[in-house]
């Protein structure tokens, strides 16, 4: 065993990061489950100093005052959504996401136009789900940086990124609901993220894992839904979401810049760890194991085939478009050796580290702006 495999045994419990019984290994345990508790280890901070000490967070509050929009009245909620359609039109456009000619000896190789649209149709509710799930992640862990920051114009901003979560939650539930009949549980490995987010005490790390890691690729995802899909009311809706969930990307950067560089190297090694955990976490989510499995295939028979897909290799690349650009803003990078440079290098990503960080980038996500193109 190498000295990186024997690194990644310590951290991960797995020594190959496509380990494809360590990742389908991650399950839920209680598929009708409706109420989950975790343990918050987080102390609860006054700040009695009212002084405007952070103009940038305090320029980040005003935008947010400003950009608050009413999911009920903003969104044409009477637009009908022809499901099928949708997906045969995205399909059409683009493909079905994978690289077809790799999947003649696997279980789909008698699949035909049917199957694979109501593939799409799952993996479409699947992703709504976990978007649905991930909000409400970030909706206890801003209510949470309400409390343990201790800046006060830090809390003043998170206390408006609370209210957009809110919002976030209150819309994929309600088209989940109205436009797609319902939706998934959430994925195994998200919940098991979002419960690391949640546990840890450190203020900082909640401000890591949500705001850079799963806000970061959110963001992302979402910019990737909103080109790809025709269907008029999610393209509005994620339109409106993309302008919150810039400022609450930006809101992590502008905070953890500041702290970070003032961190011992044994500290920054301590969250390089953890972003590289997250990373591999939101990774394991995308191979949908759950949507294969409610199409009667066995993902073990399939995964190996995935893993390896050069098309859904791309997609999977992007969704990190966001995060590697911010944690070199942060200096996460290239401190203790490279270490978290040398691991974004060896699951494929490293290449967006040049791309625009959203401390400033937020401003172009503003709704009545054009993201057609990148921005």
């Amino acid at each position: 065993m190498t000295a990186i495999e024997s690194h990644d045994a310590e951290i991960l419990g797995r020594t190959d990061v496509n380990d494809i019984e360590a990742i389908l290994g991650v399950t839920n345990t209680d598929v009708n489950e409706i109420t989950h508790m975790v343990k918050n280890n987080a102390d609860t901070l006054f700040s009695w100093d009212y002084s405007l000490a952070r103009p940038q967070l305090r320029k980040l509050y005003e935008k947010a005052k400003v950009g608050q929009w009413n999911a009920t009245t903003d969104l044409p909620w009477e637009t009908p959504v022809d499901v099928e359609g949708t997906i045969a039109a995205d399909q059409a456009a683009i493909g079905r996401g994978f690289d077809m000619s790799l999947y003649g000896d696997t279980p789909v190789k008698n699949w035909e136009q049917k199957e694979w649209l109501e593939f799409g149709v799952q993996a479409r509710k699947w992703s709504l789900s976990q978007f649905l799930h991930g909000e409400q992640g970030a909706l206890i862990c801003t209510a949470k940086i309400v409390e343990t920051v201790p800046w006060y114009d830090a809390k003043l901003y998170a206390s408006t990124q609370v209210m957009d979560e809110a919002r976030h939650v209150e819309v994929f539930a309600r088209y989940l609901d109205e436009k797609l009949e319902g939706g998934y549980q959430i994925n195994a490995h998200l919940r098991a993220l979002l419960d690391d987010i949640v546990t840890d005490s450190r203020w900082d790390m909640t401000y890591l894992g949500m705001q850079i890691m799963v806000e970061g690729l959110a963001l992302a995802a979402f910019g990737y839904m909103h080109q790809l899909t025709g269907e008029p009311l999610l393209k509005k809706l994620l339109r409106y979401v993309m302008s919150d969930e810039a400022r609450h990307v930006a809101f992590g950067v502008l905070s953890l810049q500041e702290v970070y560089a003032q961190m011992s190297d044994v500290e920054i090694k301590e969250r390089q760890i953890f972003a590289f955990e997250a990373s591999l976490r939101m990774r394991d989510r995308f191979l949908q194991q759950e949507v294969w499995e409610r199409m009667g295939i066995d993902p073990r028979k399939i995964m190996p085939v995935v893993l390896n897909d050069p098309t859904r290799i791309f997609f999977q690349q992007m969704l990190f478009s966001k995060i590697v650009p911010n944690c070199k803003k942060l200096g996460l990078l290239d401190r203790n050796d490279s270490w978290l440079r040398r691991r974004f290098e060896e699951i494929g990503v490293i290449q967006f580290e040049d791309f625009e960080d959203t401390g400033e980038e937020y401003m172009a996500f503003e709704i009545g702006k054009d993201i057609t193109a990148p921005a």
